[in-house]
């Protein structure tokens, strides 16, 4: 295996590069970890360099939720939007707390599985991003209760690796009305809750098999997934407006089909 701090820097650099685009984050994590033959203890490492991914959102959006939360007292849109983050985040709550056990153990642990639905999601938001599609709500702060809820019971799917939180997320937000910019902010918001409720929960599942040993790469991943997150949050709300998803989708396929070749050649 090479050298164990450059591997835990490519891997905080993938973790920033797809956490916030709809390429799925952890299935490339998993088949990245797979093909290096990384390991660590209750995936302290994958755990935790997410965490840097939710600080680089928290940071890029500090003044956003500010704004948010302070004027929410007087402003019913910004009480209807925080109600609407919430109730699209309770289906994750409810089906990760039920299926945490079999999604870490059995689906985390399964390369083939992640592969194809890289490749199947990438075919789906092709096929939705070139659908002609009339958004009613340009604004992430307009998008209503009934359809927060719908986009949360979409994020669900995401539980199988290699589905992309964002990618359904935004795929459902799409197929609702809401327009490409603001679905994939409104995916970013509802990530803030939904990441660090995983981060939370992950860990405290975790507890007694955490491995915190190789502190020194999960710094050096912690810091790289940081850095990079803020990059592309900043820059991938302009180039969503400007090109749409096309292109995500064709990088899905493009991965899923290498790494599905690779492990039928027995990799």
């Amino acid at each position: 295996m090479a050298d164990a701090t450059i591997v835990a820097g490519f891997l905080g650099l993938i973790e920033g590069l797809t956490e916030f685009i709809p390429v799925s984050s952890t299935g490339h994590l998993l088949l990245a970890g797979h093909f290096l033959g990384f390991h660590s203890a209750g995936k302290t490492f994958e755990v935790v360099i997410q965490l840097g991914s939710v600080l680089a959102l928290l940071a890029v959006y500090a003044a956003k939720l500010w704004q948010v939360f302070s004027t929410a007292p007087h402003d019913p849109k910004a009480r209807r939007f925080i109600a609407a983050v919430l109730l699209a985040f309770l289906p994750a709550v409810v089906i990760g707390v039920l299926a945490h056990d079999f999604i870490k153990n059995v689906l985390f642990e399964t390369p083939m599985l992640i592969a194809v639905m890289l490749i199947l999601g990438g075919i789906v938001l092709l096929v939705v991003d070139r659908m002609t599609l009339t958004p009613r709500y340009n604004d992430a702060m307009d998008v209503p209760l009934g359809a927060a809820l719908v986009i949360g019971l979409a994020q669900t799917l995401a539980m199988i690796p290699g589905v992309s939180r964002s990618g359904s997320t935004i795929v459902g937000a799409l197929l609702l009305g809401v327009g490409k910019r603001a679905a994939a902010e409104f995916s970013f918001f509802l990530s803030m809750p939904t990441m660090a409720g995983a981060f939370a929960y992950d860990l405290y599942k975790n507890r007694d098999v955490l491995d915190l040993s190789a502190v020194s790469e999960i710094a050096v991943g912690f810091a790289v997934a940081f850095v990079v997150a803020v990059v592309v949050v900043k820059s991938v709300l302009g180039y969503i407006t400007r090109h749409g998803y096309g292109l995500f989708g064709w990088w899905r396929i493009i991965v899923g089909s290498v790494a599905l070749g690779a492990l039928l050649w027995g990799l």
